[in-house]
């Protein structure tokens, strides 16, 4: 009887966690994983500014399932079976601990996605799993019964590669990641499967030529984003860059307003709220109490807690010069400067990639994947693993959590 065979097609975290897994938990089976570029696990190293954005530290799955855009309830599923503590207990018995921010994302302790990197490589090798690079899948086939012992009720599989060269295999995982194009999907339409169309999701927001991209490199902790005309919301960190705004709150709109957003050709106003924990009736009554300040200048502190570069800025695009004291401060410019405040209107028009960490929604529809197994519903010893997925969460760990979870279910069925 010939031996067994999984082909793990993609070579990022949801691709080699499957790989690792399966190799280990079924010693006879052969693993060969194919990853069409000459780079593997690309992706992990460059998240989190190179230290790898391993997990996110979550009280229990219904906090965690609710961060991701799309796949909720199909993420919650799979989570009973591999979950964050599965995550950190996996790589620490493989001698890389994780560390837990104050933000609750999740890091090795070396602070660097090599130690990751290396430790993936390092049980390729220990289990045998058999690793090509530069070998693109062109199409993938059911296999007549009489090509592969292999059980009843699936014939198994051909696998088909560049220049006439193609692999037999029991069992397919494809963890591709997601594409940009729903064009490039259709080798897996060809197995019966229905795409989600794929959208950019974590994207910054640009604002061309507009005077507040003079601050950039200004971060401010708390600022509450809202997209105007929608019902799109976020609060949390935002920063100024170069090209306009980014930041944890820019970012997790962009993931929740992915499809919307794509709708509006990226071209919308944001309305910011520089001071959240107030409104515009309690901002002018604020200012108009801050007149008893009399003789001190607006422009030498606020009370608001904001960086000084962006109070002096709001000032000034308030009409405020300089040298005005809070006692001559004038009803239009108070006005304005509530607006201004607690209801920025920033006029964007295109996005940004955020660093190299482009997240695409959209893929494999969801009623078609068993959350149980990853196993497809359409074409049984055919799995699913990462963002080729119609899953997608906010920045934060959530998307290496979904891989970590759907390459280790995957993993455990491919042998049935």
């Amino acid at each position: 009887m010939k031996q067994r065979r999984l082909v793990v097609i993609g070579g990022g975290a949801a691709g080699f966690f499957c790989a690792v897994n399966a190799a280990r938990l079924h010693p006879a089976l052969e693993v060969i994983l194919l990853e069409k570029t000459g780079k593997l696990l690309s992706k992990v190293k460059v998240s989190g500014g190179g230290r790898c954005n391993v997990t996110h530290a979550a009280p229990d799955l219904a906090y965690m399932a609710k961060r991701y855009p799309r796949g909720q309830h199909f993420v919650k599923k799979a989570f009973g079976f591999f979950f964050v503590p599965d995550t950190i207990a996996w790589f620490a018995e493989r001698g890389v601990a994780l560390k837990a921010e104050a933000d609750n994302r999740m890091f090795p302790v070396t602070d660097s996605s090599q130690t990751i990197i290396d430790c993936l490589l390092q049980e390729a090798d220990r289990y045998g799993v058999r690793v090509r690079t530069n070998s693109e899948v062109l199409a993938i086939r059911k296999a007549g019964a009489h090509t592969l012992s292999t059980p009843p009720g699936n014939t198994g599989w051909i696998v088909e590669l560049g220049q006439g060269n193609s692999l037999e295999a029991d069992a397919v995982c494809i963890a591709a990641g997601g594409y940009a194009q729903a064009a490039k999907f259709g080798w897996l339409q060809a197995l019966g499967h229905h795409i989600a169309e794929p959208v950019p999701s974590l994207f910054t927001f640009n604002m061309p030529h507009h005077p507040i991209t003079a601050l950039m490199g200004v971060s401010v902790p708390e600022v509450q984003v809202k997209i105007a005309g929608s019902k799109l919301q976020e609060q949390g960190p935002v920063l100024i860059t170069h090209w306009g705004l980014s930041g944890p709150a820019v970012l997790r709109l962009s993931a929740w307003g992915a499809r919307e957003l794509f709708d509006k050709n990226y071209t919308f106003t944001a309305i910011i709220n520089w001071t959240p924990a107030y409104h515009e009736t309690s901002m002018r009554e604020t200012l108009q109490a801050a007149r008893s300040l009399g003789g001190q200048k607006l422009h030498g502190k606020n009370q608001f807690g904001l960086p000084q570069r962006l109070w002096q800025f709001l000032l000034l695009q308030a009409g405020i010069p300089e040298d005005m004291r809070w006692a001559d401060m004038p009803a239009k410019a108070q006005l304005q400067l509530t607006k201004l405040l607690t209801a920025m209107e920033c006029p964007v028009s295109g996005k940004t990639t955020f660093k190299e960490e482009f997240v695409t929604c959209g893929g494999i529809q969801l009623p078609e994947v068993d959350p149980n197994t990853m196993e497809s519903k359409k074409a049984p010893g055919l799995f699913f693993a990462g963002e080729v997925l119609d899953v997608d969460g906010i920045t934060g760990g959530f998307n290496f959590q979904h891989a970590w979870t759907s390459g280790m279910l995957a993993a455990k069925h491919c042998v049935k």
